[in-house]
């Protein structure tokens, strides 16, 4: 039997800190959530890198070598760098920290969508930070850009490293992008697609719709491709297990919903790894090694990456080897 990958979203560029205590914002508490979802099962570790100060999202790859180091050494699973970073960020910011570290595997949009997190904004009343509730509300005029010209340019700039992507995939019309994509040259199969469902913008977190995108991945890709689901709050769990039976794979992680269960927020990433992997268990699946999913993902591995290996810093907080 194929084994089942687990991937988890660690901290992502979505949520804020006043959402919930558990969500990862520190470069400390980011490397121990890691590193706890790698202990729970987590085959793959999909990261985002956070100010230190403020919390907000960045792309700046010295804020990623203030964690990425200790879990170079403390777990063997695939860490996986965003290009996608936040609905606020250039391409350029977006692909700073892959660029410099050439990593294992990139999380690569397919396509533009509205990508609106502005509802979140009206169920609190007091902020953390100041940044966070115009950031939310101003996603209701975005339009999360990924144009097929900005989709070359990510895939120019990291192919030459060997750098493998997690193709992830709001809509439909996203699959027949990455088609087009694929007889343009710019990746090679067999491709690795994220469905991500659940996101206002995109394609609903429905097992009708799971079931849709499945089909048409099937009609377009034949047997060159893989897949897996991160479904968006209350479905994380339910579309993760639909997804296995249907031979997938699963994403889960507080980047894709707070929760554990209804109205209970999760205290952990490892709480949902732990979740997601008893509930594969009971359903007959066997967990995938980091090793595992290397080879059914055809990855490079760590070593012919760029990652840091020390913790040490200059003067002025900056980690050795990282231009800020």
């Amino acid at each position: 039997m194929t084994p089942t990958i687990i991937t988890c979203a660690i901290t992502g560029g979505v949520h804020t800190p006043t959402m919930s205590d558990a969500l990862p914002v520190t470069p400390d508490q980011i490397a121990a959530s890691a590193l706890g979802a790698a202990r729970a099962g987590a085959a793959i570790l999909h990261l985002h890198a956070r100010d230190p100060v403020t919390a907000a999202p960045s792309g700046d790859p010295a804020h990623y070598a203030l964690y990425l180091p200790r879990l170079a050494a403390g777990t063997e699973a695939v860490l996986n760098l965003t290009t996608g970073g936040s609905p606020a960020m250039s391409v350029p910011e977006r692909l700073r920290a892959a660029s410099h570290f050439a990593p294992e595997m990139c999380s690569l949009n397919m396509g533009s969508i509205n990508f609106a997190l502005h509802p979140l904004a009206d169920r609190f009343d007091r902020w953390k930070h100041d940044w966070e509730e115009p950031f939310l509300r101003g996603t209701e005029s975005n339009v999360f850009r990924n144009s097929f010209a900005e989709i070359r340019q990510i895939s120019e700039t990291l192919r030459p490293h060997g750098t493998r992507f997690e193709h992830e995939v709001y809509d439909v019309g996203h699959l027949y992008n990455l088609k087009f994509c694929l007889d343009q040259g710019f990746f090679t199969g067999p491709v690795f697609v994220q469905f991500v469902m659940g996101v206002l913008g995109g394609i609903g977190a429905d097992v009708e719709n799971l079931v849709f995108l499945k089909r048409t991945a099937d009609k377009l890709f034949g047997d060159g491709y893989r897949f897996s689901v991160a479904a968006a709050g209350r479905q994380q769990m339910r579309l993760a297990s639909v997804a296995a039976q249907l031979g997938g794979h699963v994403r889960v992680g507080l980047e894709d919903s707070l929760h554990i269960g209804p109205g209970q927020l999760a205290r952990s990433n490892a709480e949902q790894v732990e979740r997601i992997a008893e509930i594969l268990t009971r359903q007959g699946h066997r967990i995938a090694t980091p090793d595992e999913a290397r080879a059914l993902l055809g990855l490079k591995g760590r070593a012919a990456t760029r990652m840091p290996r020390a913790t040490t810093a200059r003067q002025g907080g900056q980690p050795e080897g990282v231009t800020p």
